[in-house]
């Protein structure tokens, strides 16, 4: 087994010893064998761990000396070596930490009650771990074979200087190709986020086109194998051409023995039809990455099946062609072995009358026009590219959709195309889109709700959407004039708003919600509409990495108070180094967490979550504004500047443009008065008498959205990836996030929400950003109107006029506010699990009790 340490035996040889590195030979010996290190050469950290396990009758430790470590990758597999009279039971997955001590990398098995850590990315590549008990985890089918098991650590800062990939492994089995997981027997290592990506070296890219002699090949026609599968035990040759590519399906499970339980489907087309081709299990980490729409394939071997029922085939571009679907073609590395053939293009006879392939592309200035759940093609430049976000995809379960939201501009409207982006097994393009690329995606489907306000009108990924980026060689868009036209749109702009404008990642709160609460009650799929404030805490607890959740609470606002840009970031690195201290010891983690749910009934200490401590260190004197939450603001774009210089000017001034609201004639105007908080009568009568009051107001700098600046592309593209499997070295010394400029120019808010019975209460972030359009409401001068929609892209400005700065709009806020003084509302909040103990909770929407039902 991959990874395995013996028990040192005698006469043991050193088979395999690196001859230029005579002291690491006297350690590092093939197949884990232990040996005692000679004087010579650094003393390793994990030998001296390794020999005090083999002295040991317990089979674990506790190292008599401590010293960090650094974690170099952190794997993810499905766990497969359990006895089949065992019923399986969560976790399904386990990890494998790679650890190195500077003289030594070795491969380490994660005990599973540690995968919390991974979970909520604190345990990631990239930082200093010390390692408080390790024991030996033996393979009973083998003799004498075990594996190193981390059963108590904690988990430290990241290391900043750049840690060397080059330090050997100890175990020089770990280095063999492919890799293979410590206890998965004949598995393999899946992506560390979701089960969609392909991950590893498994994944073969070397098949290539090649000319094929077709003199004593039988081709039949897929209308003819339609009308005569079921009487034929053997099947032609069948030559198509490939039209549509879905993403990979994993369908492993620990009971079932499979080596690589993938599947994918291809859309195959001949001059006579159109039929669905199964690529099973093996055959998956071979041909999928080599397979691309508009390949010519010739299939042998295969077997045909009878369809299955409740699965929806994409419909065809060209109508003429016959959609087949009473029947599947299966493709396997067995029963029988399928033997699949790329034909290369200039190969293809024109007699063949193989369809070619054809989009259904769209501008979108169309979009507004086209109906519900329409498929169609796109493609524009990138005006903005949001952070890789997870979604369960069933109430407690393991497995998660990756995806980001994406806005796409092609020139023929002011709004771009906003599409919610789900990883299409691409993962060399999802995780490297970014602003100012040029961006083609299809199969995509539309999204709408005229009835709402604002109304809804968003493109999403279907099972065959593929992704490319223009420009790239050998892609099958070939010579489509409607790409044509859009590169020639680029090459002769004369404005370069689109390029400048541009914005990366942040807090992205979409898609909107309704108007009225009744609307939004009957438009989520939840199995309870509502959550009380007692269990709050545990939804957030219960939040992964990179997980968002939208709730809704009840209760009432008792405090606002509006934090600038400058404040912000003052703050941003004391709040960010307490809640590193705060951080538990992960040993005692897991008892804390389950401790945590019985905290309802006592006054929050801080030691559950570091934002507990964070939110309230904000300087003393920081002065602090309420502006903009009740107008209809759009932000006028600020004279470049650049990205280390733009947030340390304290207060810089907003410019903004009136908007006047159709159905009240409201305009906004200056007043003198100013203030710069505003907190209740009722909240001073029960702030001290509270039993539970969560604090998630502090805005990291993740979440707020960036303008892109290409010069630092790698590091911003790294910035809003999910956490990678194995150590990437930077090339330099990066910059800091909070050095680049805001996309936004209005700071947030902190708004402190008391539950109904005035026993628990919530501190939560409001981040207004961009609005795209005007909303008829009349509610235009209430807190309730800035939440019906927001957006990241900016607005061009058509208007002169400007109107006061934020702080001459403090008294008109401060007024409205006091409206909603002890009044219940109903909040819409979504929560944000950044990782390594960071959680942020904004307030998307408030709905007033007689929009309530």
């Amino acid at each position: 087994m991959s990874g395995e340490l013996d028990e040192p035996q005698a006469g043991s040889s050193y088979a395999g010893a690196d001859r230029r590195n005579p002291e690491v030979n006297r350690a590092r010996v093939p197949g884990g064998v232990i040996q005692r290190a000679g004087a010579l050469g650094p003393r390793s950290w994990i030998q001296k761990v390794l020999e005090q396990i083999t002295d040991s009758p317990l089979h674990w430790v506790t190292p008599s000396e401590v010293v960090p470590v650094a974690v170099l990758a952190v794997q993810r597999y499905l766990l497969e070596d359990e006895p089949r009279d065992i019923v399986p039971k969560p976790p399904r997955y386990c990890y494998d930490v790679t650890i190195s001590d500077g003289v030594y990398q070795e491969k380490c098995f994660l005990d599973p009650r540690l995968n919390f850590l991974v979970y909520k990315n604190i345990l990631k590549v990239g930082i200093e771990m010390k390692i408080f008990r390790v024991s030996c985890l033996y393979n009973e089918k083998r003799l004498g074979q075990g594996i190193l098991c981390i059963d108590n650590i904690h988990c430290g800062e990241e290391i900043l200087d750049i840690i060397s990939s080059a330090t050997p492994f100890r175990n020089s089995a770990h280095e063999e190709k492919p890799e293979r997981p410590l206890r998965g027997g004949k598995s393999h290592y899946l992506a560390l986020w979701n089960n969609e990506d392909p991950y590893g070296d498994i994944w073969l890219t070397n098949k290539q086109p090649e000319e094929y002699n077709f003199n004593h090949t039988k081709i039949i026609s897929l209308a003819h194998l339609e009308m005569s599968w079921t009487n034929r035990r053997n099947y032609p040759a069948l030559l198509v051409r490939i039209m549509h590519k879905s993403r990979l399906r994993y369908y492993g499970k620990p009971n079932k023995k499979m080596i690589e339980p993938y599947q994918s489907f291809l859309e195959v087309a001949d001059s006579s039809g159109t039929v669905s081709v199964i690529m099973w299990n093996a055959l998956c980490p071979e041909w999928y990455k080599c397979l691309r729409v508009g390949l010519v394939l010739l299939l042998q071997d295969y077997s045909v099946k009878k369809s299955f029922p409740f699965r929806l085939q994409p419909l065809p571009v060209d109508s003429q062609i016959k959609l087949i679907s009473t029947m599947e073609v299966c493709l396997n590395l067995q029963d029988p072995p399928s033997n699949i053939t790329i034909i290369p293009e200039r190969q293809v006879k024109s007699e063949w009358r193989l369809p070619k392939l054809n989009h259904r592309f769209i501008t979108r200035s169309e979009l507004d026009d086209m109906p519900e759940k329409q498929i169609c093609d796109v493609v524009g430049i990138l005006v903005f590219v949001g952070r890789v976000q997870r979604l369960k995809k069933r109430e407690n379960s393991e497995d998660f959709w990756t995806y980001r939201w994406i806005h796409i501009a092609d020139g023929t409207s002011e709004q771009p195309f906003i599409v919610e982006l789900f990883s299409t097994s691409q993962p060399e393009i999802f995780e490297n889109i970014c602003p100012m690329t040029y961006f083609m995606c299809t199969q995509l489907k539309v999204v709408r709700n005229s009835n709402q306000v604002p109304k809804l009108l968003y493109l999403t990924t279907t099972n065959e959407s593929r992704m490319f980026i223009i420009g790239h060689r050998g892609q099958p868009y070939g010579n489509n004039t409607r790409i044509k036209n859009f590169i020639h749109w680029i090459k002769t702009k004369t404005d370069s708003g689109e390029m400048k404008n541009t914005v990366i990642g942040g807090y992205y709160p979409y898609p909107p919600v309704p108007e009225t609460f009744s609307k939004y009650s009957t438009s989520v799929k939840v199995q309870s509409l509502l959550t009380s404030m007692s269990e709050v805490r545990k939804e957030i607890e219960n939040l992964q990495y990179r997980e968002q959740k939208r709730i809704a609470i009840q209760g009432i606002i008792t405090i606002i108070k509006y934090i600038s840009h400058s404040s912000a970031t003052g703050s941003s690195s004391v709040s960010e180094t307490l809640q590193k201290v705060n951080q538990p010891s992960t040993s005692q983690t897991a008892i804390k967490e389950s401790q945590s749910q019985e905290l309802d009934g006592k006054q929050d200490d801080g030691s559950v979550s570091a934002q507990t401590t964070c939110t309230s260190l904000s300087p003393p004197k920081k002065k602090r504004i309420r502006q903009g939450l009740f107008a209809k603001l759009v932000p006028i774009p600020q004279p470049e500047s650049s990205p280390q210089t733009r947030e340390n000017i304290p207060d810089m001034p907003c410019i903004f443009q009136s908007r006047e609201n159709a159905s009240t004639g409201i305009k906004w105007k200056a007043r003198k008065t100013l203030t710069h908080r505003w907190e209740s009568q009722l909240w001073r009568e029960k702030k001290f008498g509270l039993r539970d009051h969560l604090r998630y107001s502090f805005v990291y700098p993740e979440s707020i959205p960036r303008k892109f600046v290409f010069e630092h592309k790698k590091f911003l593209i790294q910035q809003y990836n999910c956490q990678p499997a194995k150590y990437i070295a930077p090339e330099e010394r990066p910059p800091k996030l909070s050095d680049f400029k805001s996309a936004q120019s209005l700071g947030h808010f902190e708004i402190t929400i008391l539950g109904l019975n005035h026993e628990r209460a919530i501190d939560v972030a409001f981040l207004p950003l961009y609005h795209p359009e005007d909303i008829q409401t009349s509610q235009i001068d209430t807190l309730l109107a800035c939440m019906n929609y927001s957006c990241v892209y900016p607005q061009k400005v058509t208007d002169s006029e400007k109107m006061p700065g934020p702080r001459a709009l403090a008294g008109d806020i401060i007024k409205a506010v006091t409206e909603l003084d002890r009044v219940h509302v109903i909040s819409i909040l979504d929560i944000c699990n950044l990782g390594n103990n960071k959680v942020e909770v904004y307030l998307h929407k408030i709905y007033r009790p007689d929009n309530a039902p």
